[in-house]
């Protein structure tokens, strides 16, 4: 599947559509790896050093403090990659630390949060899930508001290889008023949602 990319086209027909997704997975497979964004709560475990052990928040500049470590960058890592620099910075007061860094309420970094806008009961950004779709992403906002002009929203994706955005035509009313499954389409990390209002 191919898309094409679009400049600032302001109407609403022309955009692309995506192939529909079910409402089910067919099979569940993982995402892209997880990786640490700000605000998101993290659990730093030091085997056998409980006092070194610590539970923390990201903080909003992407750093984190733990007993010996002050200001070590956290955001845009996994937690693998965390656990490995925090186990360099304790190796020079502990000989061979082991490090496990477990995230126990995620945000995301902005590239991995789906963000929906415009005539929504809820504009939010929601963290991106592994087989995620259209319809979860409705059911998390509330859905659409009295005004709402569902078939005529847009989403929006940054295709990472190209470095291009890419616009698709995105049948919202079709999916929650009349329950048509073809309007379901698997969202990815980073999409955004833009839901414009009926001109009366």
């Amino acid at each position: 599947m191919s898309a094409t990319a679009l400049g600032g086209c302001a109407g609403g027909g022309g955009r692309p559509e995506l192939p529909p997704a079910s409402f089910v997975a067919t099979r569940e497979q993982p995402g892209e790896e997880y990786v640490i964004g700000p605000l998101d709560q993290l659990n730093v475990f030091v085997w056998r050093n409980p006092e070194l052990s610590a539970k923390v928040q990201v903080r909003p500049d992407g750093r984190i403090t733990t007993p010996l470590i002050n200001d070590m960058p956290a955001v845009g890592k996994t937690p693998a990659m965390l656990a490995d620099d925090m186990k360099v910075a304790l190796s020079t007061y502990i000989k061979d630390p082991i490090v496990s860094v477990i995230v126990e309420n995620f945000q995301g970094t902005y590239s991995q949060q789906v963000r929906i806008v415009g005539a929504t009961e809820k504009p939010a950004s929601i963290p991106y899930r592994a087989n995620m779709t259209l319809l979860d992403a409705m059911i998390a906002v509330g859905g659409l508001n009295q005004y709402a002009a569902g078939n005529r929203a847009r989403l929006v994706r940054y295709d990472r290889a190209t470095g291009k955005q890419h616009e698709y035509g995105i049948k919202i009313g079709k999916l929650l008023k009349d329950g048509n499954s073809s309007a379901n389409v698997r969202l990815e990390p980073g999409d955004v949602i833009i839901i414009p209002e009926s001109m009366f």
